[in-house]
């Protein structure tokens, strides 16, 4: 669970100066690239990743949502979507199962390493938002359809990240 410490850290930690985000949403504007392909599910994860933003305070003109064919071309759209200087984080969203794709290691390696090349250069947060699923079975085990949405999770962290970084700024 998110922001809880065992009773042992807690107690180590005690005095030991901490620096936190916070999900408060208001004033950030934050982006999606949601891709498309298995878009049943993507649009799931956009659903609950609309959801948190709207309910932590993001307004909804604050939102950007840009849609790509696949995973593999989340990083090219977000080169652009991160040179428009902005947004307070983006979330890609993106779902690979591995029965439907044969090179499904590299469209997933790939997609994370220009992801996280961008977010590093931009120094804006990119959450990087990409189920890769050996079957459509443990795809929809994450999107919500059954259980947890972890479009949800991955909103909270934009949100949450969008707040640490100006208090990180200058240190």
């Amino acid at each position: 669970m998110r922001g809880l410490m065992p009773k042992k850290s807690a107690k180590l930690a005690s005095g030991v100066r901490r620096i936190k985000g916070g999900f408060s949403g208001q004033g950030k504007k934050i982006g999606l690239v949601v891709a498309e392909f298995n878009e049943f599910l993507t649009e799931r994860l956009l659903e609950g990743a609309l959801d948190a933003l709207l309910r932590h305070g993001v307004a909804k003109k604050d939102i950007q949502v840009v849609y790509v064919p696949g995973a593999f071309e989340i990083p090219l759209a977000l080169k652009k979507i991160l040179a428009q200087k902005k947004f307070h984080a983006v979330i890609t969203l993106a779902v690979v199962i591995k029965g439907k794709t044969k090179h499904f290691d590299q469209v997933v390696n790939e997609t994370a390493k220009g992801v996280r090349e961008l977010s590093q250069k931009s120094e804006v947060p990119v959450i990087l938002g990409v189920i890769p699923a050996l079957t459509e079975h443990q795809a929809i085990q994450r999107v919500g359809l059954k259980s947890a949405n972890k479009g949800r999770e991955w909103a909270l962290s934009a949100i949450e990240m969008a707040n640490l970084l100006p208090k990180l700024k200058g240190r």
